[in-house]
């Protein structure tokens, strides 16, 4: 059988439920805990962070499978079921044996797998009978989406967009305001957090962990607004799941199962809802494919940081979590891929890495950029720079398998486009941009602000 370029299920063909790792591990990650008792989190205690649902999604490790809501399965109708697309041209590119298959999450306007997330959370906002939304965003993918299905599901949203992404990607405000959300470059003189932020270091560029400090702040202030975080938590790995269980089902079709599950990792998202039933396959038995988590070297929280409690952001109002950390004081580079730009780990990955379910690798940004620019011309993506860190990954796994000569098959997360990054890849063409990769004494920096907790 010639395989296709493109696999697309059909819409009776998309999954109706998400599957919930959790309900699978060996063992189970450590507990949140309450930043002032240092205590486990009761399922209640997040009630005023989070709707209600995604707060008992969050804690849930029994359920193994969660009904997708008649809404959002109708919802993700309109951008899903997304693509299997097979690089037949990479993979003539490498001269490699190997055969790559991508899963393309960037058909929607926010242009990646961010979408899959914010339909749930708005669904479920709108059925507490809640007004409003606050969030934050690193390159803007995950305001973008929230923007998106706040808009169609009648919500307000106010975004904190990190300050050097929002300087480099300013059609991304345009695209936020444009779905009727309301977007701040943070840290900001608009809430506390933000404004000590800025005393201590008034020309950072900000980080993902500043911006969430203010999102939350300015949720508490309203009974009728809640919080919604784009990666990370248990609840964004389930709603992501979705990728890797239609991925699976593609597969299936063609007679294909992946050696190797490949993904960018910045909190965990896409790579967690990528390599969902692969893991689960893993953890039961049924088989075992290497999984692989390609983070920036410039922020390298798997590969060099620390497997500890830690606060989530950097004003420290959320419970700590038990992650790979840089510490919730590290202020990364401006590096591009602002969507990586996080000091910590999801807890589920966290977990699984530690115990040797999975592996991560870290790359420097030129070296991501020349992947990305190989891919783009052989097969007509210009990806993310987020994703092109999983396409570099991939890349080469797939060149190891040219000297070996063995024909495995890589399964790639393509999570979005990158036509907002332009001001990258100006960079990248006119050879300005540069790596940077912390030293020993910059990252102490950022350990030194971790909570001593046990």
């Amino acid at each position: 059988m010639q395989i296709p370029y493109r696999t697309y299920l059909t819409e009776k063909e998309m999954p109706k439920q998400w599957y919930n790792l959790r309900a699978d591990m060996k063992e189970q990650h450590a507990p949140l805990l309450n930043p002032g008792t240092l205590k486990p989190l009761t399922t209640e205690e997040l009630y005023p962070i989070f709707c209600e649902e995604l707060c008992k999604q969050e804690m849930d490790e029994t359920t193994r499978y969660f009904d997708i809501p008649e809404e959002v399965q109708e919802y993700y109708k309109t951008f899903r079921p997304s693509p299997l697309i097979r690089a037949y041209n990479l993979e003539k590119a490498l001269d490699t044996p190997a055969r790559l298959y991508f899963k393309f999450e960037g058909n929607n306007t926010s242009g990646s797998h961010k979408l899959n997330a914010a339909a749930a959370m708005a669904y479920y906002a709108k059925a507490q009978g809640l007004k409003s939304l606050t969030t934050e965003t690193g390159a803007g993918q995950w305001g973008t989406a929230l923007a998106m299905a706040c808009a169609f599901f009648g919500l307000k949203l106010t975004v904190f967009m990190v300050k050097v992404s929002f300087q480099q990607k300013p059609f991304r405000k345009a695209v936020i305001e444009t779905y009727g959300a309301d977007i701040i470059a943070s840290p900001s003189d608009t809430t506390e957090v933000g404004r000590a932020i800025l005393a201590e270091n008034p020309d950072t560029g900000g980080s993902l962990g500043c911006a969430i400090s203010e999102a939350i702040e300015l949720s508490l202030k309203d009974d009728s607004c809640r919080y919604a975080l784009g990666s990370v938590l248990n609840q964004v790995l389930l709603h992501q799941s979705i990728i890797g269980l239609e991925s699976k089902i593609a597969m299936e079709k063609i007679g294909e199962y992946p050696d190797i599950v490949v993904g960018c990792a910045g909190g965990g998202s896409n790579l967690g809802g990528l390599m969902a039933p692969f893991m689960q396959d893993k953890l039961t038995g049924k088989a075992n494919p290497r999984i692989i988590a390609v983070e920036p070297a410039s922020c390298p929280s798997l590969t060099r940081g620390r497997y500890a409690y830690d606060f989530c952001d950097t004003g420290k109002v959320t419970p700590l979590a038990k992650m790979y950390t840089l510490g919730s004081g590290f202020i990364p580079s401006p590096n591009h891929a602002g969507g990586l730009r996080y000091h910590g780990m999801s807890p589920i990955l966290s977990k699984l890495y530690h115990d040797g379910y999975m592996e991560a690798v870290s790359a420097e940004q030129t070296k991501v950029f020349d992947s990305a620019i190989m891919f783009a011309k052989v097969e007509q993506i210009l990806p993310a720079p987020e994703s092109a860190h999983a396409i570099h990954g991939a890349i080469q796994e797939a060149l190891k398998c040219k000297e070996t000569g063995e024909a495995k098959t890589i399964l790639v997360g393509l999570t979005g486009t990158g036509y907002f990054d332009m001001h990258a890849y100006m960079q990248y063409n006119d050879k300005t941009m540069s790596d940077y990769i912390p030293s020993d004494a910059d990252l102490q920096k950022g350990f030194d602000s971790m909570p001593d907790v046990e």
